[in-house]
């Protein structure tokens, strides 16, 4: 990896990580920064500041030579983390470094001793909400910016961006980049470590990330809950009514989506790339997720898995309302159900048109000319990633031997993460290289989240020889 002391950056990342940025991290895990999707008052009960003020604090006690922290908040948006950090010789455009500070919600069932906002280090593994997803990238990033310098490398201008509204779909970050749009300059390297892999083996490319529709539907019917016995047969039900509506997009029993805005041609080049990640990491797809009893995936082909994860749309009703818990459900005929419906489309498919063909399958001709309402409205586009140049590939493929010892492998990513979409509009030149420490099995977003700590040392490594790469490119 040209002439930078590979022993030096390993050292310098393993030392930051054990005695500055584990520490610090454990307290950031503690504070309660939910995205402000899930905390109306965010502004007002100050978590969101308090994460972006603690982990300034740390960047700014760093001893980065012209490195420069700042917190930027325009009116009534949430607020974005900077790190400027100088290049050490020629500049070959800016290396901007991504990631968020913003949680999940805690979610109930962690495990006997785990918390959301308890951060807990054991067998390699730091448990808490935030640590995976995605409270470590900013330390990460600046650990590999000290790593090169540490070994004798060099490094392009590098910023680090913090921000505090992923979770929420990103919401502000538009206007933050037109806002930082001259500073930022000529952006020509992208890394963003929201991201993950199949296994803690290897270093993982994402190569596209699925775009975002969602709303939430109630169908009502009554003015007021009637008893059963009596209105049943006359009124018709809202559940009956939501069940009809939903199939018109989604096929009940193949759980294929049926409107045709959502679909996309899978490019032959990530079906071949679905077919190598199968051929890496055997097994991956049907063994990860904890399925419960004698639960099937929905295809033996994981080949088929992994398409349908990253390049075909689905359907998951994440939340409902107007249902009684079991125990204290009376015979009542209810006057409305509500359902969230949570969209993931394929990386090239245009979300405002999906969103359009889900609202008319919603809305029109519906079946008793019963009422239906949509709230919470929200789509997002989804990214596929450019082919990597040829040093980039180069510093890939040596970096991926000497620090993991295996090849690294490419995966296209299920969730979605607004902020590529922006950036590879706003950058179309720009190089991505769109990783982290994430496995199938860290809990991002449910109980018992945790980080790889190993991993997330080796990626930090790996991160500090792109750098040096880049700027030698």
């Amino acid at each position: 990896m040209g002439s930078v002391d590979k022993t030096a950056v390993a050292q310098t990342v393993r030392q930051t990580w054990e005695a500055e940025i584990l520490p610090s991290l454990s307290d950031l895990v503690a504070i309660p920064a939910l995205s402000p999707m899930f905390d109306a008052q965010w502004a007002t009960n100050g978590h969101l500041d308090a994460a972006v003020e603690h982990v300034r604090e740390w960047l700014a006690a760093r001893d980065i030579p012209g490195a420069q922290v700042e917190v930027v908040q325009l009116p009534d948006r949430t607020p974005v983390l900077l790190l400027d950090v100088p290049a050490t010789g020629d500049d070959k455009g800016t290396v901007l470094l991504y990631g968020h500070l913003d949680k999940q919600p805690p979610v109930g069932g962690w495990a006997e001793g785990l918390g959301p906002w308890k951060p807990v280090l054991k067998d390699g593994r730091l448990y808490g909400r935030g640590a995976a997803d995605d409270g470590y990238a900013g330390y990460a990033a600046t650990a590999a910016i000290e790593a090169v310098r540490a070994g004798g490398g060099s490094h392009s201008r590098c910023v680090v961006i913090l921000e505090t509204g992923e979770e929420s779909g990103s919401p502000d970050l538009p206007a933050y980049l037109e806002q930082l749009e001259d500073r930022l300059g000529d952006v020509s390297l992208i890394v963003c470590l929201d991201s993950g892999g199949n296994d803690y083996e290897r270093l993982w490319l994402t190569t596209s990330l699925r775009g975002l529709a969602s709303a939430t539907v109630t169908v009502r019917v009554l003015d007021s809950g009637q008893h059963s016995g009596l209105a049943s047969g006359v009124v018709p039900s809202s559940f009956r009514v939501l069940r009809r509506l939903l199939d018109r997009i989604e096929d009940a029993e193949s759980g294929e989506i049926v409107i045709k805005e959502m679909h996309v041609d899978i490019p032959d080049d990530r079906i071949a790339e679905a077919a190598a990640t199968v051929a890496a990491t055997p097994g991956a797809f049907r063994t990860t997720f904890p399925l419960h009893a004698d639960t099937r995936p929905v295809d033996d082909d994981e080949v088929e898995l992994i398409l349908n994860n990253s390049w075909r749309p689905t359907l998951s009703v994440i939340g409902a309302d107007g249902f009684p818990i079991p125990v204290d459900a009376g015979n009542v005929l209810r006057p409305f159900t509500t359902l969230s419906l949570s969209f993931r489309l394929p990386p090239t498919a245009d979300s405002t048109a999906a969103l359009e063909a889900v609202r008319e399958a919603l809305t029109v001709d519906v079946p008793y000319n019963a009422t239906v309402e949509l709230s919470r409205v929200e789509h997002v586009d989804g990214w596929n990633a450019p082919q990597p140049a040829p040093w980039l590939r180069d510093a890939l493929d040596q970096v991926s031997t000497d620090v993991f010892g295996n090849p690294w492998a490419t995966v296209g990513l299920g969730g979605s993460i607004p902020f590529m979409g922006l950036l590879a509009r706003r950058y179309p030149a720009a190089q991505f290289v769109i990783t982290g420490a994430l496995g199938a099995d860290s809990n991002a977003h449910v109980p018992n989240e945790w980080l790889h700590v190993k991993q997330a040392v080796r990626l930090t490594e790996a991160v500090a020889h792109l750098l040096d790469a880049h700027a030698r490119s």
